[in-house]
């Protein structure tokens, strides 16, 4: 098989994987157009469609299918022949693919993968930053991070940071105008601005103290899926906000915003690096996990 054709077939992959051209480029760093025309011409050459377009999805037809289901493994043992030839070399090349939270890629990644890319130049990183809960392997990725209550247990896991906490917080307006409240069941009598996942989910908000758990449902009055927003109409004295104590720390400390019910709100463990319990692991992730371990 000539370069080109295995170039189109591995390209076919990742946009199948992706579910789309934009999603695909946006990982590999090139134009959507690029890995447009990759793909016609591999149909072209196949003479059968492989993949179904529309204007919001992308998605692999039968035949698109059968053949992923055959090229998946086969370019895994191709990735997985040339990583034995990388492990010879003094620093590891190639890409890191990481499917992680949203959370993860704005307060954790910017303090890790600078220091990590400035130790191994020949290395590349793939962010994905999505809160929906995926197969990770299966969708191309070499590790994922999730928090301790989402971990598979056949995985090995590796913490990427120290603890963290969510903090409850409104601005000192808002507090001076409807007071501050004293127990987490309070809080059902303010305003509240809430967080929707992409999913289309929004977590209950959770207290602990002494022993003692409380979930809460509050009405919102502000409910959004772009934390800026959110914080911004905090600020702005909108009402209370949940949140990672990360997302506001630059708010606290300039006094924009204020934190209460602290006492009911305890740090809890935070985000592993996960990835399968194989014995070859590609060298790329292998010398992220070795990083980590001299982070802790």
């Amino acid at each position: 098989m000539q370069q080109a054709d295995f170039a189109d077939l591995d390209v076919f992959t990742a946009v199948a994987r992706a579910r789309g051209f934009r999603a695909a480029a946006a990982l590999r760093g090139v134009s959507a157009s690029s890995l447009s025309e990759a793909v016609r011409r591999l149909e072209a050459r196949l003479g059968v469609r492989l993949l179904n377009r529309t204007t919001r999805s992308v998605t692999p037809t039968e035949a698109g299918q059968k053949l992923l289901e055959r090229l998946s493994p086969a370019l895994a043992d191709v990735a997985l022949a040339l990583d034995e030839v990388n492990a010879f070399r003094d620093s590891p090349t190639g890409t890191l693919r990481l499917n992680v939270p949203s959370v993860v890629a704005k307060v954790v990644l910017p303090r890790l993968l600078p220091r990590f890319l400035a130790l191994h130049p020949g290395v590349a990183v793939e962010v994905t930053a999505e809160d929906s809960f995926i197969d990770v392997l299966a969708a191309g990725f070499d590790a994922g991070v999730r928090y301790d209550e989402r971990l598979e247990k056949d995985m090995i896991a590796v913490p990427l940071s120290g603890p963290q906490r969510f903090v409850l917080v409104a601005s000192p307006a808002y507090f001076d105008t409807h007071g501050r409240p004293g127990h987490p069941r309070d809080v059902l009598e303010h305003a509240c601005i809430r967080h929707r996942f992409a999913s289309g989910s929004s977590y209950a908000w959770e207290f602990e103290k002494d022993g003692e758990v409380i979930r809460i449902n509050p009405t919102a009055r502000l409910t959004s899926t772009n934390i800026d927003l959110e914080l911004a109409a905090c600020e702005a004295g909108v009402g209370l906000m949940a949140t990672f104590e990360d997302f506001v720390a630059d708010a606290l400390a300039a006094g924009r915003l204020e934190s209460v019910l602290d006492d009911w709100l305890p740090p809890f463990t935070g985000p592993y690096l996960y990835y399968a319990g194989r014995r070859h692991m590609p060298a790329p992730l292998r010398a992220f996990v070795d990083f980590l371990k001299t982070e802790r």
